[in-house]
């Protein structure tokens, strides 16, 4: 009897798991508030709270890991597909400066950190310094696979997004309140081009504003002319998950996870060449949704209580590089004269992923710079991940 209520209590977690951030979805599209907060913040919060009133059986952890194992890996490739590299590079240059501002922000800041907090976190330092590369180039989506890449433990994994999430919020809020006004103190302020790019008589900027701005926009995603070609895609990336598993199984464990986060990146930004590929509809979309829902299963796994006692090192040192990487990223775009707008949008949708670009240009009152924090933020995922996972070594031999 007991066996079959455990077994009852895991199937209706899995469920809840899986149909959740589609609840969330639903009122997202309904109240701007939701939309505005994040569904990625409101799945982790609810999946905390889940720990907290003890809605997670304590033999949940096979089916927690069975979901962290399988929903990036096949969220990565999804995202990429949409990219369109040709377009982006005929775009607004000044993005492209601001994107080498923030990583050279963000590696810089993280070996500083490493340096200052490997002895309070020990052994590990090395993989949460790896994992730490993915905040400010690609948000969460980056952060737990290039953790993955790294085999950092779950509960390092998780302990790393929620001190992430701590540190992330209260940037969030001062940007969208005091931000603008503040950057405007010492950066240029952002000024309306006058010239729109064209290519093949298309007006590509105002036509990339028109996809960005529904990239929230889940209607019409379970129609007949959606659900046959996005299905296809969601084949190719399993196929594509299946080639980086293959190279994964034949490979020594010391880095076969890495090849296989690597694999599916590169796989995917290939994939992405291809027009048929790149011009289905709604696939950023249906990896986003996976990357949601990994969101719920990564907080329902959180140990608030480990925060602020083993895992108080791993606080210190996210909100140093969060705040260390802003902080030489605003003055390196004072020193390289990038306005104010593309500073804010690019630090964005690094650290809050592409999804919130539309909310903070909003607050900016400045449609054109959604061009601007989807390019560095989708760019963000495909560079993030090679990025924490060659850094992390290289922190190991630091003296």
């Amino acid at each position: 009897m007991e066996i079959s209520l455990n077994l009852i209590h895991l199937i209706l977690l899995s469920l809840f798991y899986i149909l959740f951030p589609a609840f969330i979805i639903f009122f997202a599209q309904r109240y701007p508030v939701i939309d505005k907060i994040g569904t990625g913040i409101i799945c982790y919060a609810m999946g905390i709270l889940m720990t907290l009133i003890w809605a997670v059986p304590e033999n949940a952890k096979g089916l927690q890991e069975m979901f962290m194992t399988i929903t990036v890996p096949l969220a990565i490739p999804l995202m990429l597909f949409s990219m369109d590299i040709k377009r982006w590079f005929r775009l607004a240059p000044r993005t492209f400066i601001s994107l080498i501002l923030m990583v050279t922000s963000v590696l810089a800041v993280i070996t500083i950190g490493y340096i200052i907090f490997r002895d309070s976190i020990q052994d590990e330092a090395w993989k949460v310094g790896g994992m730490l590369v993915g905040v400010y180039t690609g948000g969460s989506p980056n952060l737990s696979a290039i953790g993955l890449g790294l085999k950092a433990s779950e509960e390092l994994i998780v302990l790393t997004n929620t001190a992430d999430m701590l540190a992330c919020t209260p940037w969030f809020f001062f940007i969208l309140l005091f931000g603008q006004k503040f950057l405007n103190l010492f950066l240029p302020k952002f000024e309306q081009a006058d010239v729109k790019v064209e290519v093949s008589g298309e007006n590509i900027e105002q036509e990339y504003i028109h996809e960005t701005s529904d990239i929230n926009d889940y209607t019409g995603i379970f129609t007949g002319k959606i659900v046959r070609p996005l299905s296809l895609m969601l084949l190719l990336s399993i196929g594509i998950f299946a080639v980086g598993g293959g190279l994964y199984s034949i490979l020594p464990n010391e880095y076969n996870m890495a090849v296989l986060m690597l694999t599916i990146t590169t796989l995917g930004i290939a994939a992405s060449f291809l027009k048929r590929v790149r011009e289905t509809k709604m696939t950023f979309q249906l990896g986003q949704y996976l990357i949601i829902g990994f969101c719920l299963v990564i907080g329902s796994m959180a140990d608030i209580s480990k925060l602020f006692t083993a895992a108080m090192g791993i606080v210190l040192y996210t909100f140093f590089v969060v705040f260390g990487s802003w902080i030489m990223h605003m003055i390196l775009s004072a020193i390289f004269r990038v306005d104010t707008d593309t500073t804010i949008i690019t630090a964005t949708s690094a650290l809050f992923s592409p999804p919130f670009v539309p909310v903070v240009a909003s607050a900016l009152k400045n449609k054109e710079v959604i061009i601007s924090g989807l390019t560095t933020g989708i760019i963000g995922y495909a560079i993030g991940n090679y990025l924490g996972i060659l850094l992390s070594p290289l922190l190991l031999k630091i003296p």
